[in-house]
């Protein structure tokens, strides 16, 4: 299969010229960094003669062009002015690109070049590369999948489509889950008129609840996996998985079983005798996720692989699991990644704002590295830290949240003892922070359409399929009554 890596949607061509509201965002991003810049070199000279120019953590006002890309995200696509400027991947990757050199010129004119050279080579090299070859990798073999059919939308069985779908976000990605399910959870339900609830449960479980028991499950906790935690500790995570994921499977039963119950009898009646069995096609495919699951797992460069005394070297993790994207699209037939329409659109879009979201979140990285023992003396409990990350979480990326509270755990803890989990870079972390930060990422992702990038992706094809999907703040209203009592619960049961 051909790769079309055109910067724009599928389904629409844009002008390739540069219009005024781009050349706004450009005057506006040379703003923004005309005035870091002054207010740097201004504010610096004293910083830098106290600590060293080599030593000093950036200042505060280094943070902006972080909260000016996160910012961005959340609001561009709400503002009738920019919503459909924001859909091509194009302007997304412009914006992006505008905050991350808005960073580096930062770090050039109040450090040095080699702090230049070290920061990309951090953000890009250590995290962006293998963040975003695992999502490429899960989102293209997982399009090569397809699962087709129309059951009858009974409640029981759309419980058990939520039901897999929670089980396996985990093991092929919550990216991967929802690819691979929503489409045919949509058809089973074509013919019922009321089917937004069953589409906002799929977010909250499918999406991102489910896929918090393997780092390949959420973006966030392979950052995690970046940083030292073992493979299978998010394990430990299961039973508040199992709450969780119980509880709210129950709710979905209850609740649409009062829905099917105002559906029109013709449209039972269609329901029930407009039937076709479940198909998969694409089974080559399975192996491949499973081949995905084990790069992840056994290859880790520079440690010696498989107990052998060949050590892995370096990307050699990402060798692989490109290799098994090749041979996805080598082998899988054209039409399967057709019945999925499937497409790259969603996947460049979180790489083109990735690259800014990586570079320009080092500064907050460095500043809550070096007052780490400060923010400690307020965030001292681990309920306190699900919420903050959670709530964050919520409205900024999980990834990117997950991080910098990971880091913050981090430097609080500087040694051995009860309680304390080492990882496998050799730093400490309490192990109940750890579980705080990992729950409140995942979980409170489920928040918004904006806390964790399959959601937009589900909002988007269950819309194509003609069900109408709440506003931003109207699915804010199902997230709050739903899914905050719960996390109270959890709270209580867990922290």
């Amino acid at each position: 299969m051909e790769i079309n890596l055109k910067m724009s949607n599928a389904h629409e061509h844009q002008p390739t010229r540069i219009t005024g509201l781009q050349w706004a965002a450009i005057g506006l991003g040379a703003i923004a960094m005309g005035s870091l810049i002054y207010v740097s070199l201004m504010h610096d000279g004293e910083h830098r003669e106290t600590h060293g120019v080599n030593d000093a953590a950036p200042t505060m006002w280094a943070v902006l062009p972080f909260v000016g890309i996160l910012l961005t995200i959340a609001t561009f696509p709400l503002i009738p002015a920019t919503a459909h400027w924001w859909e091509n991947n194009r302007n997304r990757l412009m914006v992006s690109l505008c905050f991350a050199g808005i960073t580096l010129a930062y770090y050039w004119l109040v450090y040095h070049a080699g702090k230049v050279v070290t920061v990309l080579e951090h953000s890009m090299i250590e995290e962006y590369v293998p963040f975003i070859v695992l999502l490429f990798s899960l989102y293209v073999i997982s399009g090569g999948i397809c699962l087709s059919g129309d059951l009858a939308a009974h409640p029981v069985t759309n419980t058990a489509f939520l039901g897999v779908g929670a089980v396996i976000a985990s093991f092929v990605g919550t990216t991967g889950a929802s690819m691979l399910l929503i489409r045919p959870l949509l058809q089973t339900n074509a013919e019922r008129k009321h089917v937004k609830h069953t589409v906002i449960f799929f977010i909250f479980l499918v999406s991102n609840i489910g896929g918090c028991l393997l780092p390949i499950g959420d973006p966030p906790l392979f950052l995690g996996y970046l940083k030292g935690v073992p493979f299978l500790w998010t394990f430990h995570l299961w039973k508040e998985w199992a709450v969780l994921c119980g509880v709210l499977l129950v709710v979905y039963y209850i609740w649409d079983t009062m829905a099917y119950r105002h559906e029109t009898k013709p449209d039972i009646v269609r329901d029930e005798t407009q039937i076709r069995r479940l198909t998969l096609d694409g089974k080559p495919n399975l192996l491949m996720l499973l081949g995905v699951v084990l790069a992840v797992a056994l290859v880790k460069p520079g440690e010696p692989f498989l107990g052998t005394s060949f050590h892995a070297f370096p990307f050699m993790r990402e060798l692989v699991m490109l290799g098994l994207v090749a041979l996805s699209l080598k082998f899988t037939a054209p039409s399967v990644r057709q019945a999925n329409k499937f497409n790259y659109a969603a996947i460049l879009e979180v790489a083109a704002l990735f690259i800014g979201i990586f570079i320009a979140m080092q500064p907050p990285l460095e500043i809550l590295r070096a007052s780490g023992d400060d923010i400690g003396k307020v965030l001292d409990k681990p309920w306190k830290f699900f919420w903050i990350t959670g709530g964050l979480s919520s409205f900024l990326d999980n990834a990117p949240t997950y991080l910098v509270f990971f880091q913050i755990a981090n430097s609080m803890t500087h040694q051995a003892g009860d309680g304390i989990f080492q990882l496998l870079d050799g730093n400490y972390i309490r192990q109940d922070l750890l579980v705080a930060i990992s729950l409140g990422a995942v979980f409170m992702g489920a928040n918004t359409y904006i806390g964790n990038g399959p959601n937009f992706m589900v909002k988007s094809i269950a819309e194509q399929s003609g069900v109408k999907m709440p506003s931003f703040f109207g699915y804010m209203a199902y997230s709050i009554g739903i899914l905050v009592p719960l996390f109270v619960v959890v709270t209580l049961l867990f922290m």
